[in-house]
């Protein structure tokens, strides 16, 4: 008797350890908006990395989940979702439906249209400062992102984490590119 409560007291020690490490270093999320598209769709469950930027910086390209200065219905920081397009840096023109990347017309292929509206940052240099990332949504003609004074800039410092899998639906199971 004293054996089998040792062994389930063994189980239940192990099994908030692993939760508490899980919860940690990753965070399941569900998309939550259109503006990924067609990378990601609305209800994609996808797992986000919380560890991989307390020791790397954000690429470009990295699809990343930060808090907006948006609020939820209940009063919080919104999470929004988007890719990197430019890092401390680097710099960034919008101009006749392109996006160049230090002098560079980005090749996107991961973009619903192949045309970029520049909106508040059309014929724009931006020289990205350190501490800050300009992220769009793969949606561009439906996407509130760094082109929109509201969001503007993200600080480095608001990222949550990277999203690196996709787990819902199931037909599309994988790492996220």
């Amino acid at each position: 008797m004293k054996k089998e409560i040792l062994e389930w007291v063994k189980t239940i020690v192990l099994s908030v350890v692993i939760a508490l490490v899980i919860t940690t270093f990753i965070k399941p999320t569900i998309v939550r908006q259109h503006s990924m598209m067609p990378t990601l769709n609305e209800y994609d469950f996808l797992i986000i990395n919380r560890l991989l930027y307390k020791q790397n910086k954000p690429q470009q390209g990295d699809i990343v989940v930060f808090q907006s200065n948006l609020r939820t219905d209940l009063g919080k920081k919104k999470l929004l979702i988007k890719r990197v397009i430019a890092v401390p840096g680097d710099v960034l023109l919008i101009k006749d439906g392109q996006v160049q990347l230090n002098g560079t017309i980005l090749q996107e292929d991961y973009i619903a249209d192949n045309y970029t509206e520049g909106k508040d940052y059309e014929d724009t240099e931006i020289v990205v400062p350190e501490g800050m990332l300009f992220a769009m949504g793969d949606n561009r003609f439906n996407s509130m992102d760094s082109r929109d004074e509201v969001i503007g800039l993200i600080p480095i410092d608001d990222i949550v984490g990277k999203a690196f899998v996709r787990l819902y639906p199931f037909n599309k199971i994988g790492l996220l590119k």
